[in-house]
């Protein structure tokens, strides 16, 4: 049985990140896509222009109306950028029990801009939180989440998971893409302890939605029955060959996108 997948995210025109990148991952990933905007945003490969923000209601709408209708085998959310979606999406997700739920919280687009208001992270932190099967976080966005500084190295990074795990999610899975390193490792505190990923850092800077694309693939590898730890590994697994691969794409000239078809389509196409 194919699974079906629910993105809540916001839309990037350029398709690098948000729900698009979310679709790609899902279809990538062998599960049916389904999308609820927050946002439409105005970006590309080099920054964010200008965000448009959909009513918190119709985020809402939107929601019930998938859900009165298809199976949702899990849920991937993205970009809530303020209180009253974060609370439209916290009440119409509420009562959906028993369907994974990851949250990439995402706060600052890569040119920096911000894409989180700050009265959001209380929400964010009291509401969907505790709805979470996994929260994925980088560095900035768990210090962010925390009021801490950033995260320096591993020993730091596994104190947080553990602290924002304390807020709620049943596991957190904390993004070391950030480190000054020649590794890129994450850390997944869940409730059995504390688990290590590793990967050698790609040197590229076509890492435009890489963070929409993990968790878009944790939430599909989750809804086909893989544990947490399982799915951590597959997705991440599939990410480092979607940036391995990202070279073969010309898409806009600052932080490319990720390849994310790249064990699909041969010779480049």
């Amino acid at each position: 049985m194919i699974r079906n997948v629910l993105s809540i995210a916001g839309s990037d025109p350029s398709g690098g990140a948000g729900i698009q990148a979310d679709l790609k991952a899902f279809s990538a990933r062998g599960v049916y896509g389904m999308a609820v905007l927050t946002a439409l945003t105005a970006q590309n490969t080099q920054g964010v222009t200008g965000v448009h923000l959909v009513p918190p209601a119709f985020v809402a709408d939107q929601i019930n109306a998938v859900f009165a209708d298809v199976r949702v085998d899990a849920v991937k959310i993205g970009m809530i950028a303020n209180a009253g979606i974060a609370e439209a999406v916290a009440g119409a997700l509420a009562d959906r029990r028993g369907i994974p739920i990851v949250i990439d919280p995402v706060m600052i687009a890569k040119g920096g801009a911000a894409l989180l208001a700050p009265e959001a992270i209380d929400v964010l932190t009291r509401r969907l939180l505790p709805l979470a099967t996994l929260l994925t976080p980088n560095l900035p966005e768990a210090a962010a989440l925390l009021h801490q500084p950033v995260a320096t190295n591993r020993a730091e990074m596994a104190a947080q998971a553990e602290q924002l795990r304390a807020l709620g999610p049943a596991a957190v899975l904390v993004k070391g893409g950030h480190l000054d390193s020649e590794e890129s490792p994450d850390v997944l505190a869940a409730a059995d302890g504390l688990h290590w990923f590793e990967a050698r850092r790609v040197p590229t800077k076509n890492t435009h939605g890489t963070g929409c694309t993990l968790s878009s693939a944790l939430a599909a590898e989750l809804a086909k029955g893989a544990s947490v730890p399982e799915a951590v590994a597959i997705a991440k697994d599939y990410l480092a060959g979607a940036v391995a691969a990202s070279g073969s794409l010309t898409v806009g000239s600052g932080h490319g996108p990720v390849h994310h078809f790249h064990a699909l389509w041969k010779d480049g196409y």
